[in-house]
């Protein structure tokens, strides 16, 4: 079998499963113009395209807008991306190449806040913010994102630099750069594709992250894409249509960004598991 009739029997057997995947996102899209009385039928685009569904959810009233969610997401994400990718860049630097003491054992700390479950440190950190009265705020959604990025953003940052050679620091020191030289001029720009992995993971994480928006927002002006979305259901009646119409506008972002950035995430990945 030559090579070019092999890519076609994989691509015959890839585009059915590849089908199927995507059947969930094909019917999400044709439900999101269906009326409230077509979503219990078993047919998969609308007889009639309801176009309110988006119209109507993008004005969910006439003080909050789906553009004033949107504002205030793209906000928060904005400066949770640029805190992760900044501190999990200095972060990786320091463990990945600087000497210090115990540098070995708080990096063995640090990886092992990775088997820490999420739910534990819930309880600690509300009562903290609380107490320090930056509850209903972005802060405790933002502040987080500056203390490393997190353990796994700062692994993948460490795994990279290891890749480096170390005799371009030294070139770099022997013509008399500084520590902090050696990472803005040499190291940032060689680790680009890790740190773009790391933004586009912080984005997507935090922009998924419903539970703590939840839990630290309360007023419906600070509301992210996520709560408002949750507007749409109370204890009387859901609006099904307006709701996926603006559940599918709400993966948009997330969606582009990705597809966008692909090459370097991928990238980032791939190169991340061969270093040593």
């Amino acid at each position: 079998m030559t090579e070019k009739q092999s890519s076609w029997k994989n691509h015959l057997i890839l585009i059915p499963f590849s089908l199927l995947m995507i059947y969930p996102v094909i019917w999400w899209i044709g439900a999101s113009f269906k009326s409230q009385a077509e979503l219990s039928l078993p047919t998969l685009w609308p007889e009639t395209y309801m176009w309110e569904n988006y119209t109507n959810g993008w004005s969910y009233s006439s003080q909050y807008t789906f553009a004033k969610f949107f504002a205030n997401t793209l906000i928060m994400e904005f400066w949770s991306v640029l805190g992760g990718v900044l501190t999990a860049a200095l972060v990786g630097y320091g463990f990945g190449r600087l000497n210090f003491r115990f540098r070995n054992f708080w990096f063995s700390v640090l990886l092992m806040t990775l088997m820490l479950p999420s739910q534990v440190t819930v309880v600690p950190q509300y009562i903290m913010y609380n107490k320090l009265g930056l509850t209903d705020s972005y802060i405790p959604l933002i502040l987080p994102h500056f203390f490393g990025g997190g353990a796994f953003f700062v692994f993948l940052v460490v795994q990279f630099i290891r890749g480096i050679p170390r005799e371009l620091d030294e070139a770099a020191q022997i013509d008399g750069a500084s520590v902090y030289a050696i990472f803005f001029r040499i190291i940032a720009p060689l680790i680009k594709p890790a740190l773009f992995t790391v933004g586009i993971f912080t984005f997507l994480w935090s922009w998924d992250d419903f539970f703590a928006q939840l839990l630290y927002l309360s007023s419906v002006e600070k509301f992210t894409v996520g709560l408002g979305l949750r507007m749409f259901i109370d204890q009387f009646e859901v609006q099904w249509g307006q709701l996926l119409a603006m559940s599918l506008l709400s993966v948009a972002p997330s969606a582009i960004i990705f597809f966008l950035a692909q090459k370097h995430f991928v990238e980032g990945i791939a190169t991340t598991g061969l270093k040593g």
